[in-house]
């Protein structure tokens, strides 16, 4: 063989050993639900670990015991899809277990900081957000004392690097005011009177891109929209789906089938805030919304157990963890 053509097969044959090693590294999801290995009620937050040890937390809610949570360990991002209290977190558990997987015990205040602020100042992790709330969250960090610095924004349509994933917010369709109870002084008690919130502009969603070329869209609370199609799939190509399943607040397990089945056509799908006891002893039990999502959708479902983690490659199939 020539000189060059032996260096053209050494050449395609360590890119190709090198693409191989890349695909087998994993993103690891671990949800932090209220109850040890059941999907539950008030299950939302999630951590995400990307293969070069980045960690970030999404929606750390009522389900996380603040920041000393063993289960956290540690956090570098927080995202956050919007500002209702079951997804900054109004309040939390004390442990996990407390209270009945339908009805947990989520009575520790965490007002008016929250949840998120709580464990973004003890862990000194970056809150990434869109719209308007990093102005919020950065006034909330100055008040803990923090560096009001380590909010930062992503507008739709941009993209942010955090420690080696990129982040881009995409848009949903849901509310986001901020309930009167996280604020203080005579504005709280305006709003509070008015029956009102305010306002820091809309939800959003997130695509995440991860060093082994995993895409993830989250959701967030949203209705079915055409952005799913025009963005999150033929834009981003987002392999792996969290999809807010729970109805009424947000789409419902056959609305959801339907944006997974038809508009973003992913390799796989995590179910996720479904507002029900999904599951009893791990397994997910028949008649409730995740059984019908299951049922419905054309991808692998995966039921986010609390503190099992699912293990996946750059191409989205999960190599552990799942069932």
């Amino acid at each position: 063989m020539k000189r060059s053509g032996l260096i053209i097969v050494l050449t395609a044959g360590l890119a190709l050993g090198a693409s191989r090693s890349l695909a087998e590294e994993t993103v690891r999801i671990t949800p932090l639900g209220s109850h040890d290995g059941e999907f539950c009620s008030r299950d939302r937050a999630l951590v995400l670990e990307d293969p070069n040890g980045t960690r970030i937390l999404y929606d750390a809610g009522r389900t996380v015991a603040g920041p000393d949570d063993s289960r956290l360990g540690d956090i570098d991002v927080i995202l956050v899809s919007h500002m209702h209290g079951d997804h900054v977190g109004d309040q939390r558990i004390r442990e996990t277990n407390a209270g009945t997987c339908a009805s947990p015990d989520t009575s520790v205040g965490t007002l008016p900081q929250s949840n998120t602020v709580d464990i973004a100042v003890k862990k000194q992790a970056r809150i990434v957000t869109g719209s308007e709330m990093p102005a919020f969250f950065a006034a909330k960090l100055k008040a803990a004392g923090a560096n009001p610095g380590n909010s930062v924004l992503v507008r739709f349509g941009g993209e942010r690097e955090e420690g080696g994933v990129k982040i881009a917010t995409v848009p949903a369709v849901h509310s986001n005011g901020v309930s009167p109870s996280f604020l203080t002084g005579p504005l709280a008690e305006h709003l509070k009177a008015a029956g009102v919130g305010a306002s820091v502009g809309p939800p959003t969603g997130y695509i995440l891109t991860f060093s082994n070329g995993l895409v993830i869209y989250l959701s967030g609370d949203t209705g079915i929209t055409a952005e799913q199609q025009l963005v999150v799939n033929e834009h981003y190509g987002a392999e792996l789906v969290v999809m807010n399943i729970g109805d009424t607040f947000t789409t419902g397990p056959k609305e959801a089938a339907y944006v997974i089945n038809d508009l973003v056509q992913p390799k796989a799908v995590i179910a996720s805030h479904a507002n029900e006891p999904a599951t009893t002893g791990g397994k997910v039990q028949e008649g409730t919304r995740t059984a019908l999502f299951r049922d419905s959708v054309n991808v692998p479902v995966h039921v986010p157990l609390s503190g099992r983690t699912m293990a996946f490659n750059g191409a989205a199939n999960c190599v552990s963890g799942c069932d």
